[in-house]
């Protein structure tokens, strides 16, 4: 790792021995959701402020609870005045969580209930986060059949915004579900399966959490797995030539793609019986750093800033790890962004992968994260992104501490061209008439979801504007 540093330092000093560097000018906006910023500073008198992951979200809910038990939930929920929200590890985007009366965590409803080794199914607290569920499985000899590559989240937060991992013979998340508890705004508990409760069931799936709060979930698993990782570096057009054949022939398989670098790195996984084993992996945090670190010296000139880079990524080696499922899907983010994700129609992958990438290059030297690229199955849940059609998806990321909505401005016209359907936790513009468009069950999930809450308690302003 020291040594891939040191190469690097050594490329840009070189660069940068017969030019001077101007500073960058960067805006440091964040989109924050509430009020005027005179009543936000009275509210922050009398209440302590949430906030999601990246900053982009806040607000000042008057009651905070956590409930230790069912019976406390219903009791918590039947009786609360105005607007109540379900709040996971806050690693959404959207204005998902947002409100002034009460935020409801169940982070002290988790672990693995029970399980039946018979089909592999098992059932699990809705609050329990990812990164926990892998080892209590393991030792019932189950694993998730796919993971997402962050696995901070809590199990409810991810099935409700349909949360995905990648493979072209692997859904999301929620496709995984065979049953799900749901409590109602009366405290009510519905237990749902294909076989009860059919029709909430199927808008429970991904929900948005505009139904009620799912409290335990049962998943359709594996029998204990591992995996064996290979990332590997080469040029941009080299992968996106054979795209079809890396996600046809693994298991998983998506790819990075680094703005101003002409370079990507692919990131394939397959089933494997070898030992545990690994060779000298990058940090991608410290990668990150890095690439923020590259922009702000080579600003001045992106073709110079393409050499180094390439150079660099050209002599990074193969990666391999063998590992447990858990452990190799999913890895730490401790530098933070805001994310813009859309799922199209997997047809479109490379063109619209084009037209993204000439859009940053041509106008906004200043990112440096890179885009991300996964493909997904198809499945019948009404409200997933991944409804009817075989699907990839495309992420642009921006620094937490800059301005993002420039950029997304941009590149939203280009994934909405395609017929691109919105990740619901991550940024994006579209109304609810918009969605309707793109969601053949819209109107059956809006006559459910008026059947379960008439009054609105799951509604805050943002799935009020989108459900009303």
């Amino acid at each position: 790792m020291s040594n891939r540093r040191q190469f690097l330092s050594a490329l840009v000093a070189g660069a940068t021995v017969a030019a001077v560097n101007p500073s960058i000018s960067l805006a440091a906006s964040a989109s924050r959701s509430g009020d005027a910023a005179g009543d936000a500073a009275t509210k922050k008198k009398r209440r302590i402020p949430w906030r999601n992951w990246s900053g982009s979200q806040q607000c000042y809910p008057a009651a905070r609870k956590a409930p230790s038990s069912l019976n406390e939930l219903q009791e918590l929920v039947a009786g609360a005045e105005g607007i109540v929200r379900p709040v996971g590890a806050g690693h959404s985007f959207m204005p998902l969580v947002p409100t002034d009366d009460t935020i409801i965590s169940l982070s002290r409803l988790t672990g693995v209930i029970d399980h039946n080794a018979m089909d592999n199914t098992a059932r699990i607290w809705a609050g329990t986060r990812l990164g926990d569920i892998g080892g209590p499985l393991a030792e019932r000899g189950q694993a998730l059949i796919n993971m997402p590559d962050i696995d901070e989240q809590s199990l409810a937060g991810a099935l409700a915004t349909a949360t995905h991992g990648t493979g072209a013979s692997l859904g999301c998340m929620s496709s995984y579900v065979e049953g799900l508890q749901l409590l109602t705004a009366s405290g009510e508990v519905l237990e749902c399966s294909v076989h009860e409760n059919a029709e909430i069931f199927k808008a429970a799936q991904v929900s948005l959490g505009a139904l009620g709060i799912v409290t335990q979930i049962r998943m359709r698993n594996e029998p204990l797995y591992r995996l064996r990782r290979e990332t590997e570096w080469m040029p941009v057009e080299d992968i996106l030539s054979q795209v079809d054949k890396l996600a046809d022939n693994n298991r998983n398989f998506e790819f990075y793609y680094i703005p101003f670098s002409g370079m990507g790195f692919t990131d394939v996984h397959n089933i494997t019986d070898e030992p545990p084993s690994r060779t000298e992996e990058m940090d991608q945090n410290d990668g990150a750093n890095t690439l923020k670190s590259v922009r702000d010296w080579l600003s001045w000139s992106p073709k110079i800033r393409e050499l180094i880079l390439s150079s660099y990524m050209s002599s990074i080696d193969k990666e391999v790890v063998v590992a447990n499922s858990w452990e190799n899907y999913a890895k730490e983010r401790n530098v933070r962004f805001n994310e813009m994700e859309y799922h199209l129609p997997r047809e479109s992958l490379v063109p619209a992968f084009k037209e993204i990438r000439a859009e940053v290059e041509n106008n906004f030297p200043e990112v440096f994260f890179p885009f991300e690229v996964r493909v997904v199955k198809s499945d019948d849940i009404w409200l997933s992104p991944f409804s009817g059609r075989e699907s990839c998806s495309i992420a642009v990321h921006r620094f937490f501490q800059e301005d993002f909505k420039p950029l997304y401005a941009a590149v939203e016209p280009i994934f909405k061209k395609y017929g691109g359907r919105p990740h619901w936790g991550k940024l994006n513009t579209l109304s609810g008439n918009e969605l309707a468009k793109l969601y053949p069950h819209w109107q059956d999930f809006k006559a459910v979801r008026q059947q379960l809450d008439p009054n609105g308690k799951f509604l805050n302003p943002y799935l009020k504007g989108l459900f009303s």
